[in-house]
């Protein structure tokens, strides 16, 4: 009976979404909406979909490595090819993340009043339906329908609503380096229906493919998804879009749109492709780095607040790459643990430097000191996401950090040691970005975080400290068992 109902749970949560947009458009012309009282539908809508999310984390049956809560929908006029839903270990945590962010953005943005405000709700709740689908897609086919359709509510945010001139070119940075590099994925999916002869997730992977076959696959997959990670040299739209987006478009891009990436690549790459991924494992190395070691530098002698953590978010991921790459247990689970992770504190960190630019309309570091003497609830927090982006024990970040750091050094101590660069390079920007914003003569006098701006960030912080202290019982039952 509790599967059942959390079936209905997950059909209700994708029709919910689905037709939100037009129900909403209905209730304005009838009702004549204000738009406080739409902010108040689309919170209510953000936060339903998130207790949903819960009871189908409760529902979850941690034992089966088996797709579970499988919904089929409607299909397409062709052989094999059907819209079904499903969630295993990997995209049930992926779905928890997403529908805790869409809340907390929305929250984030309640002040708003502008003429864009509609756009902004619509374009969120848009976004966090094609994810959720995305996310729970088991056919192969519709994945790649979903990983595309992102690029529109993405392109809206970045290219329409951003607050500085360069927002549209930056929109079409992020829109043709990703599209251009889904291309390639596109023949991938193709040429497997064709030889397969089905697109569904289990029918593939139950397919052997040669060698051969899989090395070219493989190359038009990770090629797609490494440009959505990115991977060094596909990470020139990352710090442009970050910069330009608003403050909710660069938690959503970094908190969830570089999830796709590991995602794809958790579950694609390597699930489907095991033997190409170990024949490719030393460029990808190569690669990652060189992404973790470059980024991170980069990030140094940054003077702008979201350049600086853009270039972070980068050498993280990078770092989540090599430790999927290992191809073992130990590297896989820590990099989904780590991309978890990576969620709430880079998405913190895009709130807090929201808070400074709320006030101080900059985000130039130079132009901010001494806020210890005005803000030190806000540098409270500020410095323990600070420090949860070092890794910091007892922190979400710790426990993915020593793990991949551990899995890498299995596979390649040389690897290991000049990844972990990282570790130190990472000291180094985020405590001299902590210091130069805290501590000294007061430029300017700002007030502390408000109700609403605690309350966006407190959920941010109970996630990262509870899943560091208890990942063992959180995730790790859920994703061991889906590797």
């Amino acid at each position: 009976m509790v599967l059942w109902s959390t079936l209905v749970l997950v059909k209700g949560l994708c029709n919910i979404f689905l037709f939100s947009n037009f129900s909403l458009i209905l209730f304005q012309k009838l009702l004549k909406l204000k738009k406080l009282e739409i902010k108040q539908v689309f919170l209510a809508l953000f936060c339903i979909s998130f207790i949903f999310s819960l009871f189908l984390w409760i529902g979850f049956d941690s034992s089966t490595p088996k797709f579970q809560f499988v919904s089929e929908g409607w299909w397409l006029p062709y052989k094999n090819v059907n819209f079904v839903l499903g969630l295993d270990g990997i995209s049930l945590f992926f779905i928890l993340l997403t529908t805790l962010l869409f809340p907390l953005c929305c929250l984030w943005i309640w002040p708003f009043i502008g003429v864009n405000l509609k756009f902004y709700l619509y374009s969120f709740s848009v976004l966090e339906s094609i994810l959720i689908l995305a996310f729970s897609s088991v056919d192969l086919i519709f994945f790649y329908v979903f990983f595309e359709i992102v690029l529109i509510p993405t392109f809206i945010i970045i290219g329409m609503l951003g607050s500085r001139d360069r927002k549209v070119r930056a929109g079409y940075l992020f829109f043709f380096y990703t599209l251009f590099g889904s291309l390639l994925m596109l023949l991938g999916i193709c040429y497997i229906y064709n030889v397969v002869g089905s697109s569904i997730y289990e029918a593939i992977h139950g397919f052997t493919l040669s060698t051969y076959e899989q090395k070219w696959i493989w190359v038009s997959f990770f090629f797609s998804f490494s440009s959505k990670v990115p991977l060094i040299p596909l990470h020139i739209w990352l710090p442009e879009a970050h910069v330009e987006a608003p403050t909710t478009g660069s938690v959503l891009l970094a908190g969830l749109l570089l999830k796709l990436g590991s995602y794809g690549i958790a579950r694609y790459c390597i699930g489907l492709f095991p033997d190409a991924c170990l024949f490719f494992t030393p460029s990808v190395f190569t690669l990652g780095l060189l992404g973790v070691i470059y980024t991170s530098l980069t990030a140094i002698r940054q003077i702008d607040f979201k350049r600086l953590i853009a270039y972070t978010s980068i050498a993280h991921m990078n770092l989540v790459v090599l430790g999927l790459f290992t191809c073992n247990t130990l590297g896989i689970h820590s990099s989904l643990v780590q991309s978890l992770s990576h969620g709430f504190v880079s998405s913190a960190l895009f709130l807090s430097i929201g808070t400074m630019y709320d006030r101080g309309q900059s985000r130039i570091i130079r132009n901010y000191s001494g806020l210890s003497h005005t803000m030190p609830i806000f540098v409270s927090v500020f410095l323990f996401f600070t420090l949860a982006n070092l890794g910091l024990p007892g922190t979400s970040s710790f426990v993915g950090e020593f793990l991949l750091l551990t899995s890498i050094f299995l596979v390649s101590p040389y690897t290991c040691f000049f990844s972990s660069s990282c570790l130190i390079l990472g000291g180094g920007y985020s405590l001299w970005l902590f210091n130069r914003v805290s501590y000294g003569n007061s430029k300017l006098i700002f007030f502390d975080v408000s109700k609403r701006e605690l309350l966006c960030v407190l959920p941010l912080i109970f996630s990262t400290f509870v899943f560091g202290i208890q990942t063992k019982n959180f995730i790790r039952p859920y994703i061991l068992h889906s590797l």
